[in-house]
């Protein structure tokens, strides 16, 4: 089926979901259907909202019980029929040339299964900002020359440096994840080993620099961020560390090197390690420490 899936898993905050959905409707080209899944665990009203809207592009479906992150992503792959798919953040904003930009890359590299196409961030208000985080991405790990293709244990490299794709705005070829999906168990890093993933198979990435998509960072207090550190690095230096030894199996060997020195990852925790000090969350403060100034383990033979 011609056209692009947009799949948008839903968990909380309604007026970023409308604001999202309001995105997808004034999209120039009507190339395209959203479904909304809604995994919260609140009692809301938006089958009525939703019904106000009298599209029928707009499909909107909620979880008899809450899936959480990773299988309410992977029911998204499992409920995408049109020839593309993105599975859009429910915080987030299309501008309205996004399906438009899509298409038109996807024409001009047909053998292209993932697109990245131009993003600005924006903070909870909808303004547009540039923090420290995104102007990193782009300074240092994003290519610098745009348009282009990349592939292979090139861009295998790059990413496991610094993950510098935008994942809500990633257009995917639906039958280039046959096979795929999200691995079980990875909350934080599943859009990295997915792409890792489609990578080892032959899969091509096309970056393009026409902008036409908004990603939220929301505005959170350092005590909340500190929230989930433990689980968010330990899941990440274990991922790490086994994809090094994959690559290293596979003969990607620069990319093992790349992923068992995992520097974004250790620089994000150094850059947190100041307000965790500050706040006297001493336990966070140890994990950040032990991440980013620890070693790696040896690979197992």
């Amino acid at each position: 089926m011609n056209g692009i899936d947009i799949m948008l898993p839903h968990y909380g905050d309604i007026a970023y979901l409308k604001t999202a959905v309001r995105s997808v409707i004034a999209q120039d080209d009507e190339s395209w259907r959203l479904t909304v899944i809604d995994d919260s665990v609140a009692d809301n009203q938006l089958p009525e909202w939703f019904d106000s809207l009298r599209d029928d592009r707009v499909r909107y479906r909620r979880n008899d019980h809450n899936l959480g992150i990773n299988a309410n992503f992977q029911k998204c792959l499992d409920l995408a029929e049109r020839d593309f798919l993105v599975v859009m953040g429910s915080d987030d904003a299309m501008l309205p040339n996004y399906v438009s930009t899509i298409r038109r890359t996807t024409d001009r590299y047909p053998d292209a299964d993932v697109v990245q196409a131009g993003v600005e961030v924006i903070d909870s208000t909808g303004q547009v900002v540039q923090p420290l985080t995104d102007r990193v991405k782009r300074n240092i790990y994003a290519p610098t020359t745009t348009p282009k293709v990349m592939s292979g244990e090139d861009l295998a490299v790059s990413l496991l440096r610094g993950n510098w794709t935008y994942f809500p705005s990633l257009c995917w070829r639906r039958e280039a994840l046959k096979d795929l999906g999200f691995r079980p168990g990875l909350s934080v890093v599943l859009d990295l080993a997915l792409m890792l993933d489609l990578l080892e198979r032959g899969g091509r990435l096309a970056v393009v620099p026409d902008l036409c998509f908004q990603y939220r960072r929301h505005d959170a207090s350092v005590s909340s961020s500190l929230a989930s550190v433990g689980g968010r690095f330990t899941e990440e230096r274990d991922f790490f560390l086994d994809v090094a030894e994959h690559m290293d199996h596979i003969g990607w060997h620069r990319a093992a090197k790349a992923a068992r020195l995992h520097l974004s990852s250790r620089l994000h925790a150094l850059l947190m390690l100041p307000g965790a000090v500050t706040s006297r969350q001493t336990a966070s403060a140890k994990l950040l420490v032990r991440h980013a100034f620890g070693t790696t383990k040896p690979v197992r033979k």
